[in-house]
């Protein structure tokens, strides 16, 4: 996406008649990117890849009826919050009925009508567009404008149910930032809140995948969890992430290195079973101490055959 070019709001049109998907597109096609399928299976992947603003559904469709889709819609974490506005037959009072005590936003009746088909369109975008921007809210930190724990606790239990499922890695960084409340005794809260803000920069450039979290777990400590990452990937990580924190130089007179440094800790479900999601984060947080009792500015220990050569290159 071009800098400074806010994207579109989507709006995805589910109807096997071309004529009515042509109408659709007439009425909303300058407000919004138009989304098209003419069959339920089309509908969900289209659904679950772009994850549209509002669904516009037609009850009768080939195949899988709009109930089913509607069904499966809200059974995907990745579409169960995206509004449905049925479309049925004029008149058909049962449908519109159904479709609502489903959970249905709204209903458009056949034949469509521009005008109030834009209207009722405007409301639910309006609609979503200030939930999303709520949720969004309620899981940032305000701080940093990373996830905040709740967030972060809410991703882990996803990741690691997906992990019991398929197997999949999952491993997970936890970061302290070294001697940081002689950091504020000595400079003061505002700079404390700026160093802060510079490693929630400074670790966001370094985790490029949109699939992992970065969160600020609480005071001076950052998280990072990070889905289909084995052990060594996450150990190599974890360096890349302690010396961009390093680089930033951020004067520390109270620091051995005489500038702001971070500890971190590194666990993977690959490396140990795992009975609960909490047991990565408490493994995570053993190799930050272990870290720390180290000498600190410094990846935890692990066992030598299982770290790449970049640990010895510092």
């Amino acid at each position: 996406m071009t800098a400074g070019l806010t994207a579109r709001p989507s709006v995805l049109v589910v109807d096997d008649e071309a004529l009515h998907m042509d109408l659709i597109a007439d009425t909303l096609g300058d407000d919004y990117e138009m989304l098209f399928a003419h069959e339920g299976e089309a509908a969900l992947e289209i659904a679950a890849a772009k994850v549209p603003h509002l669904i516009l559904l037609d009850v009768m469709l080939p195949g899988m009826d709009g109930y089913e889709v509607f069904r499966r819609l809200k059974a995907d974490h990745r579409t169960r919050e995206i509004p449905v506005i049925f479309i049925t037959g004029l008149g058909d009072v049962a449908a519109e009925t159904k479709g609502l005590k489903m959970g249905a936003v709204d209903y458009i009746s056949k034949p469509i009508n521009p005008a109030p088909v834009r209207a009722r369109v405007n409301t639910q975008i309006d609609l979503k567009l200030t939930r999303d921007k709520l949720s969004q809210m309620a899981a940032t930190d305000g701080l940093t404008g990373l996830a905040n724990r709740a967030r972060f606790d809410a991703m882990l239990a996803y990741e690691y149910s997906r992990h019991l499922r398929s197997g999949a890695d999952l491993s997970l960084i936890m970061l302290d930032i070294d001697h940081f409340k002689a950091f504020n005794d000595a400079y003061g809260h505002v700079a404390g809140d700026n160093c802060l803000n510079d490693i929630a920069r400074a670790i966001s450039a370094v985790v490029l995948r949109g699939t992992d979290t970065v969160a600020r777990y609480g005071g001076e400590e950052f998280v990072l969890l990070l889905p289909d990452t084995h052990l060594i990937g996450a150990v190599v990580l974890a360096e890349k992430v302690r010396k961009a924190i390093s680089d930033l130089a951020i004067p520390h007179k109270y620091s051995s290195a005489k500038h702001v440094t971070a500890s971190l800790g590194v666990a993977s479900c690959g490396r140990h079973k795992m009975t609960s999601p909490w047991d990565i984060v408490i493994q995570a947080d053993q190799q930050l101490y272990a870290a720390k009792a180290d000498g600190r500015n410094r990846v935890a220990p692990v066992r030598s055959n299982e770290l790449p050569q970049i640990l010895t290159q510092r």
